[in-house]
């Protein structure tokens, strides 16, 4: 079975070829889906002139080679195309899909090894709002990637190393070792910083015993390295706390935080230094890439190693990528980092690739997070100014679900399940339905809903689903067919359902998961007319138009839940 417009596209550049000779094979036909047909090709409209010939009779030129057609095609306006394929090839082609266990989803061959770099919230701060949308982009990412039979190497760069841990040392041994661990597991790592800041800002005493911890750190000296890991382990255990509520699927196997390029920074400097990459400029150690000027029009530096002999985050970037190019094997890197970020992250791959650690075989792409909004479209804060904690955020959404389902008369249990799934998921699904790199509007009401383009809206759906099963006393795996389609809406949810393997592939090859999204929508908006127009259940409905609706009602389903499945939105089994 394959995408219905993959099928066109094939057929049409065959006929291309046919009518016009070889040269034409590989024209884009331009195939849309139409409201005159089931698609369009305007492939003449833009032939007609390399051919200086009238676009309608380059179109019935093109219609004339697809006689074999399993369908109807018509020539209409000044050169359209309107093709209509037959029902029972779509049919055909929804059964073998129903009968494969991918869903018509193929595997990327050769497959590659992909490194993710996501999530990556600062060990001395508490994860905020603005680690949603890094966290859940990456991880959409990463399950698409292997659903498509690629080798996924996720990378949690923490910020978990530098001189603000001189300080919050400090400050741990001050309160206590338990109670540092206790406020950190907590999730207070944001008030843990804010008191150690104001200790250094206020006690000169303070700031020499952590101007010398830093020293320290550095070093490697085994005691103050104890009580590092010790608030880092703390920290961890917090953040795996918002995984796990989040659903995501990073591990502690994942970290590799900015500590891990330590011991390579010195490296760095010196290999781009001694290879003439870099060189000293106002006594700081500078990559120029070529084509990136500053204001002045002199070029612009990617500082390696500042004028102090301190180093910053382009150094354990430019580490990073020769570790993950040369070490890990990669053949494509996302980074998945806020969009403010661009510029910098330009200069690293045009710097890497200028030292030769970033070679033309591997791709290393910035995929750009844009911010969530408040209301007032302003960045989302707290009223006093304030990041908002990323669990008051996802523990809001829970509450506010749970009183949307409170008059349904779940049990307790349920209640908290579904509650849980729905909260979480909209969250999820209000930020991967847009564009990565776009700004969205956090609406609770809105992504709440259990109408429009909404994570409630497709559980639903997909709960609907099972519901027919369990009234049917039907288990999905069985429901086989065959289909046959006879009313238009059985017709418009199986010619929808097939697209499901070329959307994935593109929303992976593209890091784009809200096109996933919008495909699942018009799933659900697909099969919601079906529920509402094809009686499935009902008594007098024929046993082999049951059948074949059962059927369709299974593989839409699977497509449901696999595709939410990957983007990491939960799926209740009731709402």
């Amino acid at each position: 079975m394959t995408d219905p417009q993959i099928v066109l596209t094939e057929r049409v550049q065959q006929a291309l070829a046919r009518a016009f000779g070889s040269e034409h094979a590989d024209a884009d036909p331009l195939i849309r889906p139409s409201q005159f047909a089931d698609f369009q090709a305007n492939v003449a409209m833009s032939l007609a002139k390399r051919l200086r010939r009238a676009p309608r009779e380059v179109a019935e030129a093109i219609r004339a080679e697809l006689s074999d057609f399993p369908g109807t095609v018509e020539v209409s306006g000044p050169g359209f195309l309107n093709i209509t394929l037959d029902d029972a090839w779509i049919a055909a082609e929804s059964g073998q899909m129903l009968a494969d266990p991918r869903l018509g989803a193929g595997t990327i061959t050769p497959s590659q090894t992909v490194v993710i770099d996501y999530s990556a919230p600062n060990a001395a701060k508490e994860m905020h709002v603005g680690h949603l949308r890094t966290t859940i982009v990456g991880d959409s990412l990463a399950r698409l990637h292997e659903h498509l039979g690629n080798t996924v190497i996720r990378q949690n760069h923490l910020g978990d190393w530098g001189t603000p841990f001189g300080m919050l040392i400090e400050h741990l041994l001050d309160i206590g070792e338990e109670a540092a661990v206790a406020q950190l597991e907590a999730g207070q790592g944001t008030e843990f910083y804010q008191a150690a800041r104001a200790k250094f800002d206020g006690d000169e005493d303070f700031k020499t015993r952590a101007r010398a911890r830093v020293s320290t750190l550095q070093s490697g000296d085994p005691a103050t390295m104890r009580l590092w890991h010790l608030f880092m382990d703390a920290t961890v255990r917090y953040f795996n706390k918002v995984y796990d509520l989040l659903g995501v699927t990073l591990t502690d196997a994942d970290l590799a935080g900015e500590s891990m390029y330590n011991p390579m920074l010195q490296k760095t400097c010196d290999d781009l230094e001694d290879a003439g990459t870099a060189e000293m400029s106002e006594g700081a150690l500078c990559v120029f890439p070529p084509g990136f000027t500053g204001s002045d029009d002199k070029p612009l530096p990617l500082i390696i190693r500042k004028s102090d002999g301190g180093y910053g985050y382009a150094t354990t970037d430019m580490a990073a990528i020769r570790y993950r190019v040369h070490d890990l094997k990669a053949d494509r890197i996302l980074y998945v980092v806020g969009s403010e970020q661009t510029l910098h992250f330009r200069m690293v791959f045009a710097a890497a690739r200028l030292a030769g650690w970033l070679p033309d075989t591997v791709t290393a792409e910035h995929v750009q997070i844009g911010m969530m909004l408040g209301k007032d479209g302003r960045r989302f804060k707290t009223r006093s100014g304030e990041s908002v904690k990323l669990t008051d955020l996802l523990n809001e959404a829970i509450d506010r679900a749970t009183a949307a389902i409170a008059d349904r008369g779940y049990d307790e249990a349920m209640q908290k399940e579904i509650a849980h799934a729905v909260g979480i998921g909209a969250v999820k699904y209000a930020d991967l339905s847009v564009s990565h790199d776009s700004d969205y509007v956090l609406d609770f009401d809105r992504m709440l809903a259990f109408t429009g383009n909404t994570a409630p809206y497709l559980q639903y759906a997909q709960a609907r689903i099972r519901s027919i099963f369990r009234r049917g006393g039907v288990d999905p795996a069985t429901a086989t067919g065959p289909i046959v389609l006879g009313e238009p809406a059985e017709r418009a949810l199986a010619l929808q359902l097939l697209g499901f393997g070329t959307v994935l592939e593109q929303a992976t090859a593209l890091s784009e998961p809200h096109r996933l999204c919008a495909f699942l929508y018009a799933t659900a908006s697909a099969f919601t007319d079906f529920f509402e127009q094809c009686p499935v259940l009902k008594e007098g409905v024929e046993a082999g138009t049951r059948a074949s609706r059962l059927a369709l009602c299974a593989l839409a389903l699977r497509v449901m839940e696999t595709g939410l499945d990957l983007l990491g939105v939960p799926v209740p089994e009731r709402m």
